[in-house]
């Protein structure tokens, strides 16, 4: 089997897609976890890009993933905004201490 450039791609979503879901698992702390959200939604993104490849609709494939970084920016500066603000009131960006004040 040859290695061609869709195989090398696929890795390449592969690789994107568990450094994404690793990442959202181990980190504690919210900006880390906006970054990761950011990998993770990139290699979905490319792999929506490959798939529409492969079935011969790549204009639609693109204007998919051209609303998905739309989207994306999107909920990424509302998120970025959000922990700007935890950070603000409870002086603490780490997931674990502020679970703990739950009132």
């Amino acid at each position: 089997m040859e290695f061609s450039i869709i195989n090398a791609v696929i890795v390449v979503v592969l690789g994107l897609l568990g450094i994404g879901l690793y990442a959202l698992l181990i980190v504690r702390n919210l900006i880390r976890m906006i970054v990761a959200l950011q990998i993770l939604v990139k290699g979905a993104m490319l792999a929506l890009v490959v798939a529409g490849r492969l079935n011969g609709q790549i204009e639609v494939a693109q204007t998919l993933a051209l609303t998905v970084i739309v989207a994306d920016t999107i909920v990424a500066v509302v998120a970025m905004a959000l922990a700007v603000q935890v950070q603000r009131h409870f002086g603490t960006l780490d997931i674990k201490a502020l679970s703990t004040l739950r009132r």
